[in-house]
């Protein structure tokens, strides 16, 4: 076995390691809040009046025995694996029997349609301009450095905010919330659409100016790195046109860049998560919030179980793309048997 075939199972291991943890804490951790789903439902009914005394009682136990809550936690941890060895999310507590996987179908659409135009635009755009104030520097990076570095730092959440009482409260040129007009039911035609896109322009606008600012920091503090390397230096001694070099900066201090980007895309589905909050998007953070709140096990578990999937993968696969791509731990694995 070579030293790269076993940096691979190295890699591997650890990820069936934390893939097996994180199975663990995503039964455990919605279970530890204090309470149980039925505690709110019945909660809700007896305050509606449409049920008391032991009527309530005997609801209680059979929305108890449905949801196999009334089994020790071991139990419940078999049955959640069980389950999810036949790709079985279970049904919602809340929207009983709908099942989980059709609430995420639903969700899932609006936040990559929210998510990776935002990621690829603000990386694209973050780099280029990155790369751009570490070369020209001057001016040029003395205005938009100071502005990077103040919205990088900026959480989604703030921003948000802001934009909101901006463009929503202030000028009211887009609405405050939601993904369309609530007097619209979704559809291929065009008044929808319209509605759609004016829904999108904030929390769209939110995470990619946040994305910008980011990446533009970064890939500034790898250009300047790059531009004071020995190969700059030699190749502007040899008369080399400033293109040329610009390009192999860029690509030279693309390395991190493009973990990042495989990391953001792998963690798309959580990455919006407070914004959809905010705008009340109808995205997988604004359901994964409602599930939170009203205790609904199998709809958090879910989605987690799918965040925690894509986060894995996207390490797994940016440690795999390093073995590959950068030549020291080529160079570290390569030969030996």
């Amino acid at each position: 076995m070579t030293k790269f075939q076993r940096y691979l199972l190295n890699k591997l291991a650890w990820f069936l390691v934390a893939f097996a943890t994180a199975l663990v804490m995503n039964f455990l951790l919605i279970r530890l809040i204090p309470g149980n789903p039925v505690d709110a439902i019945i909660g809700q009914m007896a305050a509606g009046g449409t049920a008391t005394g032991e009527a309530l009682q005997k609801m209680y136990k059979a929305y108890m025995a449905e949801f196999g809550l009334d089994q020790p936690m071991w139990k419940q941890f078999l049955v959640y694996l069980s389950n999810l060895s036949r790709g079985y999310l279970g049904a919602s507590f809340r929207q009983y029997p709908t099942p989980v996987l059709q609430l995420i179908q639903q969700a899932l659409p609006w936040t990559i349609a929210l998510q990776l135009p935002a990621i690829l635009v603000g990386w694209t755009i973050g780099n280029s301009l990155g790369v751009l104030v570490a070369y020209k520097k001057g001016l040029l990076d003395k205005a938009v450095f100071p502005v990077s570095l103040f919205i990088s730092t900026m959480p989604f959440y703030c921003l948000s905010i802001i934009l909101v009482y901006l463009f929503a409260v202030n000028w009211r040129i887009f609405p405050a919330s939601g993904g369309y007009s609530f007097a619209m039911a979704p559809g291929w035609n065009w008044a929808f659409i319209q509605s759609a896109l004016k829904h999108y322009a904030l929390p769209f606008l939110s995470l990619v100016l946040v994305f910008i600012g980011g990446q533009a920091v970064g890939m500034r503090a790898m250009s300047i790195y790059e531009l004071d390397a020995d190969y700059v230096r030699f190749s502007r001694s040899l008369g080399v046109a400033d293109n040329y070099i610009v390009r192999y900066i860029f690509r030279n201090g693309m390395l991190p860049q493009v973990t990042g980007l495989a990391l953001s895309i792998g963690g798309m589905v959580s990455g919006a998560l407070i914004t959809e909050i905010v705008f009340s998007y109808p995205g997988i953070g604004f359901l994964l919030f409602g599930a939170i709140r009203n205790q609904d096990y199998p709809v958090v578990q879910g989605i987690t179980l799918i965040i925690m999937i894509a986060v894995l993968t996207a390490n797994f696969l940016v440690e795999v793309a390093y073995g590959i791509i950068d030549p020291r731990i080529r160079a570290a694995t390569a030969g030996e048997r």
